[in-house]
């Protein structure tokens, strides 16, 4: 194995290098596509810069602020990415195969079809065989990055070495992770679906609220992974198969309960029941259902009226609740990470004059929920966890977030000065 010595760069140099970069995006005359490779790039700032199909292979950027660049399809095979910060950087599609990212940032990063997988650099001698190159100061592994909230959906990592790395949150659906070393990995609400976990070594893993339908797990080694509250194939509950009679009857019935104020039909209960696989549920009058503890993970609810409907402690992670009315729901302690609810309205349900319900979202998980544009008026998320979630261009007037958790939450700057949208709001700190 042979050392590769890498050539030092300062902060004018590569800025230099950028910006020929970026005028070669943008088809412009004197521009030149960035190759980077094997230079010594340790703790310069690349914040916010394009550098999109930009060629990194064997560089250090140990240390480096690469915060919001774009580098999409860049070429980093065998970069050295320790201590890294790419906190919401966009990585579709990068190749990282053999990159260390042992102790980088990824918080919110998008690693969409990226390429993790494990490599190493070789190259001819002059007799035509190969041999291996251990760039200057690079490890061979990489561990304890945070990717919480990353998106890695169909990112292949397989066989590649994360132990104890932070994937919280993150979105892998489709991830290939076959014999992959992740023992004591957080997967604390991670979301799983169709990722390929054949042979990877999970042992102390955390698991806890992590979504696993239709991930295949052959031979993959669980010993002492806390499985509590994850989501797998398995019923959670009661299936629709034990409501007697079709959905659509019943759902029938409902609705001519509603309209004729109880007199007639029956009102439905879908307490306890899994209902991921219902027939669609979108468009549909809801109002004054009750569903306590119900499973509606990942269904179409778009449009659906909900007025006063009683979801508590029900789990609507990545439901999709565009332009639903929402209006005198009761969601306390439900889970809606990764909930769709743009232009949702849950402004307080009036009666009468003197009459009203208001929206109770009192200690709901709401992180990484997408509430654009939502009318939140008078709303209760005292306590409620809305890490991340995106409030821009929300109305949350007199809206209760007492004790709740807004990290990384997303507010317009428009709406920070504008009275109008924020007044009476009890609880916010800015």
């Amino acid at each position: 194995m042979q050392q590769r010595p890498l050539t030092r760069l300062d902060q004018v140099q590569l800025d230099a290098v950028v910006r020929r970069h970026e005028m070669f995006r943008n088809a412009r005359i004197g521009g030149a596509r960035a190759t980077l490779s094997f230079f010594d790039l340790n703790g310069l700032d690349l914040a916010g810069r394009d550098l999109a199909h930009a060629d990194f292979v064997g560089a250090s950027l140990r240390g480096a602020n690469l915060a919001g660049a774009r580098l999409d399809c860049a070429s980093m095979f065998a970069t050295d990415l320790r201590l890294a910060n790419l906190e919401n950087a966009s990585l579709i599609k990068a190749d990282l195969r053999g990159a260390c990212l042992r102790g980088s940032i990824l918080i919110g990063a998008n690693l969409f079809e990226a390429d993790l997988r494990d490599g190493s650099l070789a190259e001819k001698d002059r007799d035509g065989s190969l041999r291996v190159i251990r760039v200057e100061g690079q490890p061979t592994e990489a561990s304890g990055a945070d990717l919480s909230g990353a998106n890695l959906t169909n990112a292949r990592l397989s066989g590649a070495m994360a132990i104890h790395t932070d994937f919280t949150d993150a979105l892998m659906r489709g991830c290939k992770l076959v014999r992959a070393t992740m023992r004591g990995a957080n997967f604390t609400g991670s979301n799983l679906e169709g990722a390929d976990l054949s042979g990877a070594d999970l042992r102390g893993a955390c698991l806890r609220g992590a979504v696993l339908t239709g991930a295949t797990m052959v031979m993959t080694e669980l010993a002492d992974a806390d499985m509590e509250d994850a989501l797998t194939d398995d019923p959670v509950g009661r299936v629709v198969a034990e409501l007697g009679r079709p959905l659509d009857e019943l759902l029938h019935d409902h609705i001519r309960w509603v309209g004729s104020s109880g007199a007639e039909g029956t009102a439905l209960d879908l307490s306890g029941f899994d209902l991921r696989h219902a027939p669609s549920l979108a468009h549909t009058c809801l109002t004054m259902l009750r569903a306590v503890g119900a499973t509606l993970y990942g269904l179409d609810l778009t449009n659906v009226q909900l007025q006063a409907a009683i979801l508590e402690k029900g789990d609507l992670r990545l439901a999709k609740l565009v332009g639903g009315d929402l209006r005198g729901v009761n969601l306390r302690l439900a889970k809606l990470n990764n909930a769709d609810l743009r232009k949702a309205n849950l402004r307080p349900l009036y009666f009468d004059e003197r009459r009203s319900m208001q929206s109770d979202l009192s200690g709901a998980r709401l992180r990484y929920a997408d509430l654009r544009g939502a009318c939140l008026r008078e709303v209760n998320f005292a306590g409620a966890d809305l890490s991340f979630a995106n409030l821009a261009g929300c109305d949350l007037t007199k809206t209760d977030l007492t004790n709740a958790r807004m990290f990384g939450a997303k507010l317009e700057r428009r709406a920070l000065s504008d009275g109008a949208i924020l007044d009476g709001v009890a609880g916010l700190k800015l």
